[in-house]
């Protein structure tokens, strides 16, 4: 449990407050009083005879969540409309979503994106193959690889409770470098079928991304990729740490004019 109210564990709030002096600043000395810290309202122009809006409150935990909401409940002129756990609502349908980079608004577009126009680009890659970095997503796209034994503090959870993980792994991948990552979740633990399968999907990506697999078959699965891929692999619980630590050294060192020799 979180000894500080945090947004891990926010919640969210739609309430109806009455028009009347003191009602919010009620709600908002109750919600402090109970170990809450309101992070967010949405604007408050007071006409009529109440007022609706969206309050975004920190907690401690889960429990904490609902007794804060118990709270709200219990207060005249606040009615409770609804309330919602912030961070299982911005997992909801997923975190990450496939685009277009090119429209389609006609029967021009459509013969030039796929067919017959597209089977000249195909035989451009077939012709030589280093093509496909150039005309299809392969360029800027990772497969963010895992079996789901290692997630975070979280253990041997399986593949499919690992997908908000390495969802997250490639929102993180846009956001900060405008790489395209995709989620590989595999119901599997035996290395050689999870090497297998990643030689299998390669073709498609530009990287391939091993993450939260438990040791040592993550080490098995990292050299043995290294040996058979012509794209990078990359170990992120393994080369992420070294980076981080690395950097931290390096930096300290240049902080304190010393070189590290």
């Amino acid at each position: 449990m979180s000894k500080v109210p945090t947004a891990a564990y926010s919640i969210g709030l739609r309430i109806v407050l009455d028009n009347v002096p003191g009602t919010l600043g009620r709600f908002a000395v109750a919600i402090g009083e109970a170990g809450g810290n309101i992070a967010g309202a949405t604007g408050f122009e007071a006409k009529g005879p109440s007022v609706s809006r969206t309050i975004d409150i920190h907690a401690r935990d889960e429990a904490h969540g609902r007794k804060l909401v118990e709270v709200a409940n219990t207060l005249p002129g606040v009615t409770v409309v609804e309330w919602w756990d912030r961070t299982f609502r911005i997992h909801e349908g997923g975190k990450i979503e496939v685009l277009p980079l090119c429209g389609v608004a006609d029967a021009h577009d459509l013969a030039m994106a796929y067919t017959p126009g597209v089977a000249r680009v195909c035989m451009a890659i077939h012709d030589d193959i280093a093509r496909a970095h150039d005309y299809t997503i392969k360029k800027n796209t990772v497969a963010i690889v895992s079996d789901g034994t290692a997630v975070l503090g979280l253990g041997d959870i399986g593949p499919e409770a690992a997908m908000p993980v390495m969802e997250g792994k490639a929102l993180l991948f846009k956001e900060f470098a405008g790489v395209d990552g995709f989620p590989i979740c595999l119901d599997t633990k035996d290395p050689e079928e999870i090497i297998e399968t990643v030689e299998r999907i390669a073709p498609t990506f530009g990287g391939i991304n091993l993450e939260d697999i438990a040791a040592p078959a993550c080490f098995t699965i990292e050299d043995t990729l290294k040996e058979r891929l012509d794209i990078p692999v990359f170990h992120d619980d393994q080369h992420g740490t070294a980076v981080v630590t690395l950097a931290g050294l390096t930096n300290s060192l240049k902080l304190i004019d010393k070189k590290p020799e």
